[in-house]
């Protein structure tokens, strides 16, 4: 190969490149309302995943305004603010249910997806993102570890609702978190909640061994 068609290769890449961001950045570039359309046509209602998930609320819209960046303070302030108003704590007051039903669903990865049985109640996830006990071998560390969460924390009145507070919405704490809103967004009952909540805090849990 002669050094003129080396050179011809080499920038190749580089000027498709330049055309892409060229393209991305023009001026005639569909607008936010163009995409939506676009994304609307492309998907369709099956099962437990629907077009319902294209709508944002005012929480998220002020997420995807940040664009992958930590919003300002003001803004974080009104993610916050907005979420800790919304948040529903048991009518009951009872905040821990059966940590063995807990565990269960924080290790069930199946729910909100198109081939997920509508009628069927969603998991948690939660080991994709966070180790649950000290014996696990197999763990997500996007979140952080949960292992020993209540021997550490104790199950004080305050505890319980930062906890409850926490998986229903953490969004309340953390603006623009990366965890899913389990309670704010309809994605776990009540009574699952409780369940997690006591995976998280009974003495007898695994998570506190």
């Amino acid at each position: 190969m002669n050094h003129k068609r080396m050179l011809k290769l080499t920038w190749l890449p580089l000027a498709v490149l330049a055309l892409t961001v060229q393209t991305l950045t023009r001026a005639d570039t569909p607008p936010i309302g163009k995409a939506k359309a676009v994304m609307a046509a492309s998907f369709k209602s099956k099962g437990q995943a629907t077009l319902a998930r294209l709508d944002q609320d005012e929480t998220q819209a002020l997420c995807s305004k940040a664009a992958q960046k930590a919003p300002s303070a003001m803004v974080a302030g009104q993610i916050t603010r907005l979420n800790q108003a919304a948040i529903r704590y048991p009518a009951d007051e009872l905040y821990l249910g059966d940590w063995a039903r807990g565990e269960k669903i924080a290790q069930e990865g199946r729910g909100l997806q198109s081939s997920d049985d509508p009628s069927q109640p969603v998991g948690g996830n939660c080991y994709a993102c966070h180790q649950l006990s000290s014996k696990e071998v197999a763990y997500g560390t996007l979140g952080p570890s949960l292992a020993g969460y209540g021997k550490t924390r104790g199950n004080s009145p305050e505890m319980l609702k930062y906890t409850w507070a926490k998986l229903f919405d953490t969004k309340a704490f953390v603006a623009c978190s990366n965890m899913p809103r389990f309670g704010h967004n309809g994605i776990l009952t009540e009574t699952q909640l409780k369940d997690v909540m006591a995976l998280l805090l009974d003495p007898a849990s695994p998570v506190n061994q």
